[in-house]
């Protein structure tokens, strides 16, 4: 399948300063941001629309809740590195946040797409563009992240990084719910997203109201 030349300006990296803040404000900031991934000299990507934060303290859903593994060294590095991780044989990835040490980090569940959408659509088998990013694992299979990118410096002009973001967006409407596919810690409203996207996962009246119905 052939695909159209890529001319476009793309929006520069975010600083580490970005992420060596708490993570819930980290999330919350992420909103709007744009995730790009270089790829067989080709960028796909688009506007971030739904996060989720996981906490160092006080949050027994966060991977770094018992301790460093070898599976989650990664949330305890410095800030601004990818980290990534497999369940159900699927990819999710997260943004570190905080100082080196901490563990927490920011999962990215769902973005708008905007470039390299073609390329997202052969990968995913899909062709309607609002579920294609719609999910952490349909995220990775659409950007193509998986494990070799666990690690990844999001703040230098590499493969894969988060950019600024390219348009306004009003903070009203950024919501804060309570985080979806998780056993523990559910009611705390860690998860952040862009009221009304049609580009969000899970129940759609959340998208609406920003509260259980």
């Amino acid at each position: 399948m052939g695909f159209e030349k890529q001319t476009t300006k793309w929006p520069r990296p975010l600083a580490e300063s970005f992420y060596r803040r708490p993570t819930a404000i980290v999330a919350r900031s992420l909103i709007g941001k744009t995730l790009l991934h270089r790829n067989d000299d080709r960028i796909v990507g688009g506007v971030i629309v739904e996060t989720e934060a996981y906490l160092a303290d006080g949050d027994p859903a966060c991977h770094a809740a018992r301790g460093m593994t070898p599976r989650n060294a990664t949330m305890f590095g410095p800030p601004g590195r990818l980290y990534v991780y497999t369940i159900h044989a699927k990819y999710c990835l997260n943004a570190v946040t905080q100082r080196a040490g901490v563990g927490s980090a920011v999962l990215i569940r769902a973005i708008q797409p905007r470039w390299g959408v073609p390329q997202m659509q052969q990968r995913r088998g899909q062709q309607a563009t609002d579920r294609l990013c719609r999910g952490p694992s349909m995220l990775c299979q659409a950007l193509a992240i998986d494990l070799q990118h666990d690690g990844v410096c999001l703040t230098e002009d590499s493969s894969i990084w988060i950019g600024r973001a390219v348009e306004r967006i009003a903070t009203e409407r950024i919501i804060a719910v309570p985080r979806i596919g998780i056993s523990q810690a559910k009611d705390l409203p860690l998860r952040f997203l862009l009221q009304d996207s049609p580009f969000v996962s899970g129940p759609k009246y959340w998208h609406r109201t920003g509260a259980r119905s």
